[in-house]
């Protein structure tokens, strides 16, 4: 299998190891972290979710990876990044205490989500700076193995972490006592991913260059130029068409997941388990996050078999149709399993488009412009979901039953699943020859 190949291959390289193992503790603090949130907000005993604040949760969940990463790397390439990785880590472990805190007392206002905001923004440096650093721990020819190789496994294990996290919860009781310590767990995952990144020499990561000069241009001008870099970056991937129709596909599939997203913890929480039994809600909402999981996995094994015999905006579109027919067919039944089946699809759905959609844009955009483009395509990544969340919930029941809503997203899928065919018909002979190709990079 390539990505067992791969994994051995790039794990020869001590310094790789080393930061690989900081992504990999961290990545599994982010999935217990984010498990103890969500069942505090969603599933606590004394919480009976609405739509709006499922939304507000979804806000401070991801608004973080979309508004302050873009603006990370102006410190990332002034600081050492290894003590930008160690200093994080421990920051966020103090600070998942003082979230634990509030969390055990009841608290589900404001300072419960500043604090949460807190742990999520510092969590934009930390990965950032494993991804700054990462050139300087491998060589330049295995470089774009290791940039597939490591958010992938990130990926994995983040889900294994919320597993585990939700895990945690329900073992010790649920409610306010549940999440708390959970949250906990989490704040020891990142204790060790500080200790792991500490074992690295304070320069083995960077940043190299005339760091004279770069202070002497002033953080307010580098963060101005920021601004100016993202609009070069979307003026660029206006005229690489390609590009943009697939960040346009992504971005539709996110509207929609977040919509679905709300809905399904509103289902489990207030319709399914209507009773108040939050812990039973969030048992069976853990085998949809383990089928999702799993299709997660499936499309990243399938994905690249399936695009050496078909074009990857074939495959986009047929994935985004089939999103949409199942759930038309599943999701208006309103039951557990058919559920389970629509969250393994939604899965393969989701990361098949994104490993095409990453491959298009690493294709057709040029080197110079790939980091502008990516963090662009990191801001609608995110932001899409949020608003999803947003605009449907005022149209959302608070028991999450809506037809309606079943409706707009089975037809939205296949909306863009036929909006981006019409788009990219004149590509599918030649995608795997853009007419400028580039070094592909993460």
């Amino acid at each position: 299998m390539a990505y067992v190949a791969d994994l051995r291959t790039i794990l020869a390289e001590r310094g790789f190891r080393r930061l690989f193992a900081t992504r990999l503790i961290s990545q599994t603090g982010d999935g217990v972290y984010n498990a103890g949130f969500a069942a505090y907000a969603f599933f606590s005993a004394t919480s009976f979710p609405n739509p709006a604040a499922a939304a507000d949760a979804f806000a401070v969940l991801y608004l973080p990876y979309s508004l302050i990463g873009p603006f990370a790397g102006v410190f990332i390439d002034r600081w050492s990044r290894r003590q930008i990785l160690v200093w994080s880590a421990l920051i966020r472990a103090g600070l998942v205490v003082v979230t634990a805190l509030l969390v055990g007392s009841g608290n589900l206002g404001l300072p419960l989500y500043i604090s949460a905001l807190t742990v999520l923004g510092v969590n934009r440096f930390f990965l950032s700076a494993l991804s700054a650093g990462l050139p300087h721990v491998v060589a330049q020819d295995k470089l774009v193995m290791a940039n597939s190789v490591a958010p992938t496994t990130g990926t994995i294990v983040g889900f294994i972490g919320g597993i585990v996290g939700l895990g945690v919860h329900l073992a010790t009781g649920g409610g306010h006592v549940g999440s708390a310590a959970t949250l906990l767990v989490g704040g020891v995952c990142y204790l060790l991913a500080g200790l792991a990144a500490a074992t690295m020499r304070r320069d083995l990561l960077g940043p190299q260059g005339d760091q004279a000069a770069l202070r002497a241009r002033g953080i307010s001008r580098e963060l101005a130029a920021v601004v100016g870099g993202l609009a070069a970056g979307a003026r660029h991937l206006w005229d690489r068409r390609p590009a943009a129709y697939a960040l346009g596909a992504i971005s539709s599939f996110r509207f929609l997941y977040g919509i679905l997203f709300v809905m399904t913890i509103l289902l489990y929480r207030n319709y399914f388990y209507p009773s108040g039994n939050g812990n039973a809600a969030l048992g069976h909402l853990t085998l949809v996050v383990i089928t999702s999981a799993l299709g997660y996995l499936a499309a990243a094994l399938i994905t690249p078999s399936v695009t050496s015999r078909i074009a990857k905006t074939t495959w986009i579109a047929a994935l985004l149709a089939a999103g949409g027919i199942l759930e038309g067919l599943l999701g208006a039944t309103f039951r557990q399993i058919p559920f389970l089946v629509t969250g393994f699809a939604l899965g393969v759905v989701a990361q098949g488009v994104k490993i095409c959609v990453d491959t298009t844009v690493q294709e057709y955009v040029a080197d110079e412009y790939l980091g502008r483009v990516f963090s662009l395509y990191d801001m609608l990544f995110n932001a899409a979901l949020v608003l999803g969340a947003a605009i449907s919930a005022p149209f959302m029941p608070v028991d999450g039953k809506s037809y309606p809503l079943i409706a707009v997203v089975a037809l939205g899928y296949l909306v863009a699943a036929a909006g981006y065919a019409m788009l990219t018909r004149g590509q599918s002979r030649d995608a795997q020859q853009p007419s400028q190709p580039t070094p592909a990079r993460s």
